[in-house]
């Protein structure tokens, strides 16, 4: 998944990653985050791996997923599944994990597959889905802390979110001030994967009161501005090759998240940072580029 939430389901994972066995019915063993960058092989890193000590000692392979290409996500899942079990010499488990469902697929069968017709696959890979918005909201309450801030996003209708935050803020009150900083944190940028920001915004005010929703505001803003310039960053870079230092300070000075997402839209359309960073263009009727700065 290359979106806006990336990093924040990163952290997630890694608040508590033994939540996560639990959320699949998966046996809760002694759990390491693993390194997933695989640039030697292919490009790019996966979302999020997970090493589980168990009988035998396999790998958990989470993939999020929030945008429109999940159509494409089987032969992804194979990929990054085969290139792990080849790096790590281990069983890999692969789990697409649907955020909402405007990314479901009718491709996303569980079951992958190459084959010439009339023959045996040659290639099979069987995998597991999670969609979030399918989840029990219970189970997510009464669940590990680590896949807490899934409740509002969960099998919950709008009208029954401030009284899941409420519990939230019940269960969150007993950890360790940080862990429940970062867990709201986390929480209340995932409310944008369903809900508008005016509502979020009220329950923030509604549940944490006034006081702490400015600064949860402050934190939810700057944590969205580093996301998106982390998934430009990292979109421009496979493009154009690394940002110059001006560049670099241009990306930086930008403290509007629209427009980041704006240059993340528009990054297929260019061919250069500068061509990314300059006067955006709109097209004539004849389909050449005129410019409107």
């Amino acid at each position: 998944m290359t979106s806006a939430y990336d990093p924040t389901l990163k952290t997630l994972v890694e608040a508590s990653p033994a939540d996560w066995l639990s959320l699949l019915g998966l046996p809760r063993k002694r759990v390491k985050v693993e390194d997933t960058d695989l640039s030697t092989v292919v490009s790019g890193a996966v979302d999020k791996v997970l090493r589980v000590h168990d009988q035998p000692e396999y790998l958990l392979h989470l993939d999020f997923q929030s945008g429109h290409d999940s159509a494409m996500l089987p032969p992804r899942l194979r990929m990054y599944n085969s290139v792990l079990d080849y790096r790590h010499n281990r069983p890999v488990l692969s789990v697409a994990v649907l955020l909402r469902p405007e990314t479901d697929s009718p491709r996303l069968t569980g079951t992958f597959e190459r084959t010439f017709p009339g023959q045996e696959p040659i290639a099979l890979l069987r995998y597991r889905v999670l969609r979030v918005w399918q989840l029990p909201v219970e189970s997510l309450l009464s669940g590990g802390v680590g896949t807490l801030p899934l409740a509002p996003v969960s099998d919950v209708s709008q009208a029954r979110v401030p009284d899941v935050i409420s519990r939230m803020k019940e269960r969150l009150s007993q950890e360790r001030p940080r862990r429940a900083h970062d867990l709201w944190a986390v929480t209340f940028v995932l409310l944008g994967l369903r809900y508008s920001e005016p509502f979020a915004d009220l329950l923030v005010q509604e549940v944490l009161g006034m006081e702490e929703s400015v600064t949860y505001q402050a934190i939810i803003r700057k944590g969205r501005l580093a996301e998106a310039r982390q998934v430009l960053l990292r979109l421009g870079e496979k493009r154009f090759g690394p940002p110059d230092d001006a560049t670099a300070a241009t990306l930086n000075a930008i403290d509007d998240v629209q427009k980041l997402d704006e240059l993340i839209d528009r990054i297929l359309d260019v061919g250069s940072w500068q061509e990314l960073l300059g006067p955006t263009r709109r097209r004539r009727r004849n389909g050449r580029r005129q410019g409107n700065a």
